[in-house]
Protein backbone atom coordinates (compact mmCIF):
# COMPACT_ATOMS: atom_id res chain seq x y z
CA UNK A 1 0.00 0.00 0.00
CA UNK A 2 1.16 3.56 -0.77
CA UNK A 3 -0.14 6.96 0.21
CA UNK A 4 -1.69 9.23 -2.36
CA UNK A 5 0.32 12.38 -2.97
CA UNK A 6 -1.12 15.88 -3.37
CA UNK A 7 0.85 18.91 -4.52
CA UNK A 8 -0.68 22.17 -3.32
CA UNK A 9 0.34 25.22 -5.35
CA UNK A 10 0.29 28.23 -3.04
CA UNK A 11 0.75 28.59 0.74
CA UNK A 12 -2.03 31.08 1.36
CA UNK A 13 -4.94 30.42 3.66
CA UNK A 14 -6.85 28.21 1.21
CA UNK A 15 -3.82 26.22 0.13
CA UNK A 16 -2.62 25.58 3.67
CA UNK A 17 -6.12 24.65 4.84
CA UNK A 18 -6.34 22.17 1.97
CA UNK A 19 -2.93 20.76 2.83
CA UNK A 20 -3.89 20.31 6.49
CA UNK A 21 -7.21 18.69 5.58
CA UNK A 22 -5.56 16.27 3.14
CA UNK A 23 -2.74 15.48 5.57
CA UNK A 24 -5.31 14.51 8.18
CA UNK A 25 -7.00 12.30 5.57
CA UNK A 26 -3.74 10.38 5.27
CA UNK A 27 -2.42 11.99 2.10
CA UNK A 28 1.24 12.83 1.60
CA UNK A 29 1.29 16.57 0.91
CA UNK A 30 3.79 18.91 -0.74
CA UNK A 31 3.08 22.65 -0.63
CA UNK A 32 4.93 24.71 -3.25
CA UNK A 33 5.10 28.44 -2.53
CA UNK A 34 7.06 30.83 -4.71
CA UNK A 35 7.72 33.32 -1.88
CA UNK A 36 11.02 32.58 -0.17
CA UNK A 37 9.56 32.53 3.33
CA UNK A 38 6.25 32.74 5.19
CA UNK A 39 4.69 36.22 5.46
CA UNK A 40 5.50 38.23 8.56
CA UNK A 41 3.49 41.35 7.68
CA UNK A 42 0.15 41.77 6.03
CA UNK A 43 -3.49 42.42 6.62
CA UNK A 44 -6.13 40.90 8.80
CA UNK A 45 -8.88 38.48 7.89
CA UNK A 46 -12.34 38.09 9.34
CA UNK A 47 -13.31 34.49 9.97
CA UNK A 48 -17.10 34.27 9.83
CA UNK A 49 -18.97 31.42 11.53
CA UNK A 50 -19.00 29.34 8.33
CA UNK A 51 -15.19 29.46 8.09
CA UNK A 52 -14.75 28.71 11.80
CA UNK A 53 -16.98 25.64 11.45
CA UNK A 54 -14.97 24.46 8.45
CA UNK A 55 -11.67 24.87 10.30
CA UNK A 56 -13.11 23.07 13.30
CA UNK A 57 -14.04 20.16 11.01
CA UNK A 58 -10.33 19.58 10.29
CA UNK A 59 -9.24 20.11 13.90
CA UNK A 60 -7.99 23.71 13.70
CA UNK A 61 -9.08 25.73 16.75
CA UNK A 62 -8.29 29.32 15.84
CA UNK A 63 -9.30 30.84 19.17
CA UNK A 64 -7.01 28.48 21.07
CA UNK A 65 -4.08 29.05 18.72
CA UNK A 66 -4.36 32.81 18.17
CA UNK A 67 -6.97 34.27 20.53
CA UNK A 68 -10.71 34.55 20.85
CA UNK A 69 -11.41 38.18 21.78
CA UNK A 70 -14.22 39.73 19.73
CA UNK A 71 -15.50 43.34 19.55
CA UNK A 72 -18.70 44.17 21.40
CA UNK A 73 -20.49 45.60 18.37
CA UNK A 74 -20.18 45.91 14.61
CA UNK A 75 -21.88 48.11 12.08
CA UNK A 76 -21.78 50.79 9.40
CA UNK A 77 -21.17 54.51 9.99
CA UNK A 78 -21.13 57.81 8.11
CA UNK A 79 -17.98 59.96 7.89
CA UNK A 80 -19.37 62.21 10.66
CA UNK A 81 -19.53 59.18 12.96
CA UNK A 82 -23.27 58.58 12.96
CA UNK A 83 -24.19 54.91 12.96
CA UNK A 84 -26.33 53.74 10.07
CA UNK A 85 -26.70 50.26 11.51
CA UNK A 86 -25.20 48.52 14.52
CA UNK A 87 -25.57 45.10 16.13
CA UNK A 88 -24.02 43.33 19.08
CA UNK A 89 -21.74 40.41 18.39
CA UNK A 90 -23.60 38.60 21.15
CA UNK A 91 -26.66 38.61 18.85
CA UNK A 92 -24.58 37.02 16.10
CA UNK A 93 -23.21 34.42 18.48
CA UNK A 94 -26.72 33.59 19.64
CA UNK A 95 -27.97 33.19 16.08
CA UNK A 96 -25.03 31.29 14.59
CA UNK A 97 -23.52 29.55 17.58
CA UNK A 98 -20.35 31.67 17.52
CA UNK A 99 -19.15 35.17 16.82
CA UNK A 100 -16.74 35.98 14.00
CA UNK A 101 -13.04 36.30 14.77
CA UNK A 102 -10.67 38.76 13.12
CA UNK A 103 -7.08 37.56 13.07
CA UNK A 104 -3.79 38.67 11.50
CA UNK A 105 -3.25 36.72 8.28
CA UNK A 106 0.37 35.82 9.14
CA UNK A 107 -0.78 34.34 12.46
CA UNK A 108 -3.42 32.22 10.73
CA UNK A 109 -1.05 30.95 8.04
CA UNK A 110 1.54 30.15 10.74
CA UNK A 111 -1.07 28.18 12.69
CA UNK A 112 -2.00 26.18 9.59
CA UNK A 113 1.62 25.59 8.61
CA UNK A 114 2.40 24.31 12.10
CA UNK A 115 -0.17 21.53 11.58
CA UNK A 116 1.88 20.13 8.68
CA UNK A 117 5.13 18.15 8.70
CA UNK A 118 8.01 20.60 8.10
CA UNK A 119 9.07 18.57 5.06
CA UNK A 120 5.73 19.32 3.40
CA UNK A 121 6.48 23.03 2.97
CA UNK A 122 8.67 24.18 0.09
CA UNK A 123 9.10 27.93 0.12
CA UNK A 124 10.96 29.55 -2.76
CA UNK A 125 9.52 26.95 -5.14
CA UNK A 126 7.74 28.48 -8.10
CA UNK A 127 5.42 26.21 -10.07
CA UNK A 128 5.69 26.90 -13.80
CA UNK A 129 3.04 24.47 -15.03
CA UNK A 130 1.33 21.12 -14.66
CA UNK A 131 1.45 18.30 -17.16
CA UNK A 132 -2.00 16.94 -16.42
CA UNK A 133 -1.62 13.30 -17.32
CA UNK A 134 -4.70 11.15 -16.91
CA UNK A 135 -3.31 9.05 -14.08
CA UNK A 136 -0.59 11.07 -12.31
CA UNK A 137 0.09 14.72 -13.21
CA UNK A 138 3.58 16.17 -13.04
CA UNK A 139 4.13 19.55 -11.44
CA UNK A 140 6.92 21.54 -13.12
CA UNK A 141 8.93 23.98 -11.03
CA UNK A 142 11.40 26.72 -11.90
CA UNK A 143 14.26 24.69 -10.45
CA UNK A 144 14.59 20.97 -9.95
CA UNK A 145 12.84 17.92 -11.36
CA UNK A 146 9.10 17.64 -11.81
CA UNK A 147 6.97 16.41 -8.91
CA UNK A 148 4.62 13.52 -9.58
CA UNK A 149 1.26 13.59 -7.81
CA UNK A 150 -2.14 11.97 -7.65
CA UNK A 151 -3.76 15.39 -7.27
CA UNK A 152 -2.79 19.04 -7.78
CA UNK A 153 -4.57 21.71 -5.73
CA UNK A 154 -4.35 25.06 -7.52
CA UNK A 155 -4.44 27.66 -4.74
CA UNK A 156 -2.21 30.05 -6.65
CA UNK A 157 -4.21 33.20 -6.08
CA UNK A 158 -6.27 35.73 -7.95
CA UNK A 159 -3.88 35.88 -10.92
CA UNK A 160 -3.64 32.06 -11.02
CA UNK A 161 -1.26 31.02 -13.82
CA UNK A 162 -2.76 27.53 -13.66
CA UNK A 163 -6.24 28.93 -14.24
CA UNK A 164 -5.03 30.83 -17.30
CA UNK A 165 -3.19 27.80 -18.65
CA UNK A 166 -6.03 25.32 -18.32
CA UNK A 167 -8.98 27.65 -19.05
CA UNK A 168 -7.53 29.76 -21.87
CA UNK A 169 -10.95 30.85 -23.17
CA UNK A 170 -12.04 32.27 -19.82
CA UNK A 171 -12.32 36.11 -19.79
CA UNK A 172 -10.22 36.41 -16.64
CA UNK A 173 -10.52 39.21 -14.11
CA UNK A 174 -12.93 42.15 -13.92
CA UNK A 175 -11.78 45.46 -12.39
CA UNK A 176 -14.22 46.62 -9.74
CA UNK A 177 -13.33 50.31 -10.01
CA UNK A 178 -11.70 50.59 -6.60
CA UNK A 179 -8.30 50.51 -4.99
CA UNK A 180 -7.81 49.19 -1.46
CA UNK A 181 -5.21 49.98 1.19
CA UNK A 182 -4.71 47.61 4.13
CA UNK A 183 -2.51 47.62 7.20
CA UNK A 184 -2.32 46.56 10.84
CA UNK A 185 -1.50 49.03 13.63
CA UNK A 186 -0.82 48.95 17.35
CA UNK A 187 -2.99 51.37 19.31
CA UNK A 188 -3.64 49.89 22.78
CA UNK A 189 -4.45 53.30 24.21
CA UNK A 190 -7.47 53.80 21.95
CA UNK A 191 -9.50 50.85 23.28
CA UNK A 192 -11.85 50.68 20.31
CA UNK A 193 -14.80 48.40 21.17
CA UNK A 194 -16.48 48.19 17.76
CA UNK A 195 -15.81 46.75 14.34
CA UNK A 196 -17.00 49.35 11.87
CA UNK A 197 -17.05 50.26 8.21
CA UNK A 198 -17.63 53.91 7.33
CA UNK A 199 -19.22 54.77 3.98
CA UNK A 200 -18.57 58.07 2.28
CA UNK A 201 -18.97 59.10 -1.35
CA UNK A 202 -16.97 56.56 -3.33
CA UNK A 203 -14.77 55.90 -0.30
CA UNK A 204 -14.86 53.50 2.65
CA UNK A 205 -12.81 53.01 5.78
CA UNK A 206 -12.89 49.91 7.98
CA UNK A 207 -11.63 49.42 11.54
CA UNK A 208 -11.45 45.87 12.86
CA UNK A 209 -10.10 44.94 16.32
CA UNK A 210 -7.96 41.81 16.00
CA UNK A 211 -7.81 39.01 18.54
CA UNK A 212 -4.22 39.97 19.47
CA UNK A 213 -5.21 43.52 20.49
CA UNK A 214 -4.06 45.30 17.33
CA UNK A 215 -6.29 46.87 14.68
CA UNK A 216 -6.74 45.93 11.07
CA UNK A 217 -7.44 48.99 8.93
CA UNK A 218 -8.65 48.97 5.35
CA UNK A 219 -9.75 51.72 3.03
CA UNK A 220 -11.12 51.81 -0.50
CA UNK A 221 -11.58 54.58 -3.03
CA UNK A 222 -12.65 54.92 -6.64
CA UNK A 223 -9.26 55.20 -8.33
CA UNK A 224 -8.07 54.35 -11.87
CA UNK A 225 -6.26 51.00 -11.94
CA UNK A 226 -2.47 50.98 -11.59
CA UNK A 227 -2.40 54.40 -9.92
CA UNK A 228 0.89 54.52 -8.02
CA UNK A 229 1.42 56.70 -4.95
CA UNK A 230 4.78 57.20 -3.31
CA UNK A 231 3.37 57.80 0.18
CA UNK A 232 0.25 55.80 1.08
CA UNK A 233 0.02 57.43 4.51
CA UNK A 234 -0.26 60.91 2.97
CA UNK A 235 -2.93 59.68 0.58
CA UNK A 236 -4.92 58.04 3.38
CA UNK A 237 -4.75 61.15 5.55
CA UNK A 238 -5.82 63.31 2.61
CA UNK A 239 -8.87 61.17 1.99
CA UNK A 240 -9.87 60.13 5.51
CA UNK A 241 -8.06 62.42 7.97
CA UNK A 242 -11.19 64.50 8.66
CA UNK A 243 -13.48 61.54 9.19
CA UNK A 244 -14.82 60.62 12.62
CA UNK A 245 -12.72 59.43 15.55
CA UNK A 246 -10.77 57.19 15.93
CA UNK A 247 -9.80 57.21 12.23
CA UNK A 248 -7.36 60.18 12.42
CA UNK A 249 -5.64 58.72 15.49
CA UNK A 250 -5.30 55.33 13.80
CA UNK A 251 -3.82 56.93 10.71
CA UNK A 252 -1.19 58.54 12.94
CA UNK A 253 -0.09 55.02 13.94
CA UNK A 254 0.36 54.04 10.30
CA UNK A 255 3.13 56.61 9.98
CA UNK A 256 5.06 55.00 12.81
CA UNK A 257 5.29 51.72 10.95
CA UNK A 258 6.33 53.08 7.56
CA UNK A 259 4.76 53.03 4.13
CA UNK A 260 6.13 49.56 3.40
CA UNK A 261 3.57 48.11 5.82
CA UNK A 262 0.61 49.47 3.82
CA UNK A 263 -0.60 47.00 1.22
CA UNK A 264 -2.19 48.53 -1.86
CA UNK A 265 -4.24 46.53 -4.35
CA UNK A 266 -6.61 47.30 -7.17
CA UNK A 267 -9.76 45.28 -6.56
CA UNK A 268 -10.79 42.61 -9.05
CA UNK A 269 -13.16 39.70 -9.13
CA UNK A 270 -13.60 36.93 -11.66
CA UNK A 271 -15.41 38.23 -14.73
CA UNK A 272 -17.42 35.01 -15.07
CA UNK A 273 -17.51 31.67 -13.29
CA UNK A 274 -15.16 28.93 -14.38
CA UNK A 275 -17.00 26.18 -16.25
CA UNK A 276 -15.68 23.68 -13.71
CA UNK A 277 -13.59 23.89 -10.56
CA UNK A 278 -11.45 20.98 -11.76
CA UNK A 279 -9.64 19.86 -14.88
CA UNK A 280 -8.26 16.35 -15.04
CA UNK A 281 -6.61 15.87 -11.64
CA UNK A 282 -6.27 19.58 -10.87
CA UNK A 283 -8.71 21.26 -8.47
CA UNK A 284 -8.95 25.04 -8.07
CA UNK A 285 -9.92 26.73 -4.82
CA UNK A 286 -10.13 30.18 -3.30
CA UNK A 287 -9.21 33.22 -5.38
CA UNK A 288 -7.82 30.99 -8.11
CA UNK A 289 -11.27 29.47 -8.54
CA UNK A 290 -13.69 32.32 -7.80
CA UNK A 291 -11.96 35.60 -6.96
CA UNK A 292 -14.52 37.90 -5.38
CA UNK A 293 -14.83 41.43 -4.05
CA UNK A 294 -14.01 41.77 -0.33
CA UNK A 295 -17.34 43.41 0.52
CA UNK A 296 -18.84 40.43 2.36
CA UNK A 297 -15.60 39.34 4.01
CA UNK A 298 -16.09 35.93 2.41
CA UNK A 299 -13.11 35.53 0.07
CA UNK A 300 -10.90 33.73 2.56
CA UNK A 301 -13.90 32.07 4.20
CA UNK A 302 -14.98 30.48 0.92
CA UNK A 303 -11.40 29.32 0.28
CA UNK A 304 -11.45 27.55 3.64
CA UNK A 305 -14.80 25.96 2.81
CA UNK A 306 -13.43 24.83 -0.58
CA UNK A 307 -10.41 23.20 1.00
CA UNK A 308 -12.36 21.30 3.65
CA UNK A 309 -15.07 20.08 1.24
CA UNK A 310 -12.46 18.99 -1.32
CA UNK A 311 -10.56 16.93 1.24
CA UNK A 312 -13.74 15.37 2.60
CA UNK A 313 -14.86 14.27 -0.88
CA UNK A 314 -11.51 12.77 -1.82
CA UNK A 315 -10.68 9.19 -0.82
CA UNK A 316 -8.45 8.54 2.15
CA UNK A 317 -4.74 8.71 1.52
CA UNK A 318 -3.93 5.02 1.44
CA UNK A 319 -4.40 3.29 -1.91
CA UNK A 320 -3.55 -0.01 -3.53
CA UNK A 321 -1.53 -0.73 -6.64
CA UNK A 322 -4.47 -0.88 -9.05
CA UNK A 323 -6.11 1.91 -11.02
CA UNK A 324 -7.25 4.92 -9.03
CA UNK A 325 -10.62 6.15 -10.31
CA UNK A 326 -11.75 7.56 -6.97
CA UNK A 327 -9.90 10.87 -7.37
CA UNK A 328 -11.50 11.96 -10.69
CA UNK A 329 -14.95 11.08 -9.35
CA UNK A 330 -14.26 13.10 -6.20
CA UNK A 331 -13.19 16.14 -8.21
CA UNK A 332 -16.40 16.04 -10.22
CA UNK A 333 -18.30 15.91 -6.93
CA UNK A 334 -16.27 18.87 -5.68
CA UNK A 335 -17.33 21.00 -8.64
CA UNK A 336 -20.95 19.97 -8.06
CA UNK A 337 -20.73 20.82 -4.36
CA UNK A 338 -18.97 24.18 -4.60
CA UNK A 339 -19.65 25.77 -7.99
CA UNK A 340 -23.11 27.26 -7.39
CA UNK A 341 -22.42 28.43 -3.81
CA UNK A 342 -19.15 30.19 -4.57
CA UNK A 343 -20.51 31.90 -7.68
CA UNK A 344 -23.57 33.13 -5.78
CA UNK A 345 -21.28 34.65 -3.13
CA UNK A 346 -19.10 36.21 -5.85
CA UNK A 347 -22.09 37.91 -7.46
CA UNK A 348 -23.52 39.05 -4.14
CA UNK A 349 -20.18 40.59 -3.12
CA UNK A 350 -20.07 42.50 -6.41
CA UNK A 351 -23.61 43.85 -5.87
CA UNK A 352 -22.83 45.00 -2.33
CA UNK A 353 -19.71 46.72 -3.60
CA UNK A 354 -21.75 48.89 -5.93
CA UNK A 355 -23.19 50.61 -2.86
CA UNK A 356 -19.72 51.59 -1.73
CA UNK A 357 -18.70 53.28 -4.98
CA UNK A 358 -21.72 55.58 -5.14
CA UNK A 359 -20.66 59.24 -5.35
CA UNK A 360 -23.76 61.23 -6.29
CA UNK A 361 -24.76 63.00 -3.03
CA UNK A 362 -28.49 62.43 -3.54
CA UNK A 363 -28.03 58.74 -4.26
CA UNK A 364 -25.65 58.39 -1.31
CA UNK A 365 -28.26 59.99 0.98
CA UNK A 366 -30.90 57.52 -0.23
CA UNK A 367 -28.48 54.63 0.33
CA UNK A 368 -27.70 55.76 3.86
CA UNK A 369 -31.38 56.19 4.69
CA UNK A 370 -32.19 52.71 3.40
CA UNK A 371 -29.50 51.18 5.57
CA UNK A 372 -30.55 53.22 8.62
CA UNK A 373 -34.23 52.24 8.48
CA UNK A 374 -33.54 48.52 7.99
CA UNK A 375 -33.88 46.76 11.37
CA UNK A 376 -30.64 45.18 12.54
CA UNK A 377 -32.37 41.82 13.01
CA UNK A 378 -33.39 41.78 9.35
CA UNK A 379 -29.87 42.68 8.24
CA UNK A 380 -28.49 39.86 10.36
CA UNK A 381 -31.06 37.44 8.98
CA UNK A 382 -29.80 38.31 5.52
CA UNK A 383 -26.50 36.65 6.40
CA UNK A 384 -28.08 33.28 7.15
CA UNK A 385 -27.26 31.74 3.77
CA UNK A 386 -23.61 32.77 4.14
CA UNK A 387 -22.99 31.83 7.74
CA UNK A 388 -25.20 28.72 7.82
CA UNK A 389 -24.50 27.67 4.22
CA UNK A 390 -21.43 25.53 4.90
CA UNK A 391 -22.20 21.82 4.72
CA UNK A 392 -19.80 18.91 4.96
CA UNK A 393 -20.48 16.21 2.38
CA UNK A 394 -21.92 13.04 3.84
Amino acid sequence: MTNRHAVVVGAGIGGLTGAVALHRRGWRVTVCERSPEPPVTGAGIGLAPNALRALDAVGVDVSRAIGGAVPATMGVRRPDGRWLTRAGTADMAARYGMAPLAVPRPALTATLAAALPPSALRYGTEVTGVDDAEDRPTVRTAAGPGIRADLVVAADGIHSPLRRAHFPAHPGLHYLGETAWRTIVDAPDLRIPAMSETWGRGERFGVTPLVDGRYYLYATAVVPPDTRLTDPRTELRRRFGTWHDPIPALLDRVGRQGAADVLRNDLYDLAAPLPYLHHGRIAWLGDAAHAMAPNLGQGGCQAIEDAVVLARLLPAGERGDGGDTAVPAALAAYTAARHARTDAVRLRARRVGRLGVLRNPVVVAVRDLAVRVTPARLALRGMDDLFNGFRLPA
